[in-house]
């Protein structure tokens, strides 16, 4: 894109989109630009759908029968064969179950009993949270075992990949700033050293294309509440390589993981394959809205998604920077779209403030401390000229000083 377009090519951009007809699938309330999508996805007519009938059908008519009839015992296993297309990954790799963090912790000490020689692990130092509190807990349970950080212990997690490091847990997306990590790249680093890795897709799954095997990763968690849409709270996955299948073992060994979980045997047999990951009971309701969630990416090429989320964020940029530049915003993302998922991240000495003005006036994106405004875009129902009224707005609320009114200052649970 050169220079900056006017409103007219901002609507030729809508006009000309392949994915512009997806939006209609998609309830949104009227008068809102929606640019939290890296956060918590917008609600699909397929999952009310899939809510109404396993609530209303399945579990209201068929009861316990449905664990049967409605095929719910297989679906963790089955939604991680569909999700695994989104993310590069061949059948039999990828359950769906339990939490991101839930996940971590279990993939980590896998990865720790196939390297038991070797004591570290290595994260990174600005990585989510969740993922270093996990790799805490992990360590805290295996005696002698080190964490590494990336920007603390040393600036690159490159100069961190010794023959000491059992494993590597890295976001392929980072969650605050947006910036790629090359998978096959990093993941040949720390094969090359013996260790294996761990990838957090979190921000990465249905953003933008994933060769989970074509570059030989070994492991992978991430959500799907996010770019896939699929509710609050819906369930996580896990990838693994088939290659490592013998060799799974985790701790949180509860029934839907057992070999013969309906022979109520007093001792425990691990299960074969991608199962060894699951643990208990999982979540129906919410496996069946993941599924309505799926339903709609069945029809959707990746390729195309990358190329509106390129262009989405490149077009934010350029607008921001036009219009709002004077006004004490700063890119906290790469500026080349090639280095960045579909999250554009500015920082603001009052960040909290000028994003508690732009919800209240429709335009909702997200706060993440001491300063980073965050705003996702989801190509399957964000448009350009959405693009366009938001930055509008943003520029409306800096030029007049609207963010200083002091309600904007009172801290909300949730940022």
């Amino acid at each position: 894109m050169r220079g900056i377009p006017d409103l007219a090519e901002v609507e030729a951009m809508d006009a000309a989109d392949p994915l512009r007809a997806l939006r209609d699938r998609f309830v949104l309330p009227e008068g809102v630009i929606y640019l939290d999508g890296n956060s918590l996805g917008a609600a699909s007519i397929n999952v009310f759908n899939e809510i109404e009938k396993s609530a209303k059908q399945e579990w209201a008519r068929d009861l316990i029968r449905a664990w049967n009839t409605a095929g719910w015992f297989d679906m963790p296993v089955q939604l991680g064969d569909r999700l695994g297309r989104l993310i590069g990954a061949a059948p039999g790799q990828t359950v769906v179950c339990d939490t991101t963090s839930i996940n971590i912790y279990k993939v980590l000490h896998a990865a720790l009993a196939i390297r038991p020689e070797r004591p570290t692990i290595v994260a990174e130092g600005d990585s989510f949270p969740t993922d270093l509190y996990m790799a805490e807990g992990v360590a805290s349970t295996r005696p002698g075992t080190v964490l590494r950080l990336e920007g603390v212990d040393a600036p690159a997690i490159e100069d961190l990949i010794d023959d000491h490091v059992a494993v590597i847990l890295v976001n392929h997306v980072n969650y605050k700033s947006g910036r790629l990590r090359d998978m096959a790249a990093l993941t040949r680093k720390a094969h090359d050293a013996g260790a294996l890795i761990v990838w957090d897709l979190c921000h990465t799954a249905g953003a933008l294309p994933v060769d989970l095997d074509g570059s030989n990763a070994d492991f992978a968690i991430g959500c799907t509440y996010k770019y896939l849409n699929g509710g609050p709270g819906a369930p996580a996955f896990i990838y693994a390589a088939t290659r490592h299948h013998p060799d799974i073992s985790q701790p949180l060994s509860g029934w839907w993981g057992h070999a013969r979980p309906f022979a109520f045997e007093q001792g425990y047999a691990a299960g074969s394959g991608i199962r060894r990951f699951l643990c208990g009971t999982q979540p129906v309701l919410s496996m069946r809205a993941l599924k309505g969630a799926l339903d709609l990416w069945d029809e959707v090429d990746m390729t195309a998604v990358r190329e509106k989320s390129v262009a989405l964020t490149d077009l934010f940029i350029r607008l921001v920077e036009a219009r709002c530049g004077a006004f004490g915003l700063e890119l906290e993302s790469p500026r080349d779209g090639a280095e960045r998922g579909s999250q554009v991240s500015f920082a603001h000495p009052h960040g909290y403030q000028v994003m508690r003005a732009l919800i209240e006036r429709g335009v909702i994106g997200d706060f993440r401390a001491p300063s980073t405004v965050r705003f996702g875009f989801t190509p399957l129902y964000v448009g350009y000229r959405d693009v366009w009224n938001a930055v509008e707005v943003l520029e409306d609320i800096l030029r007049t000083g609207a963010w200083q009114e002091a309600r904007y200052a009172i801290k909300e649970a949730v940022t």
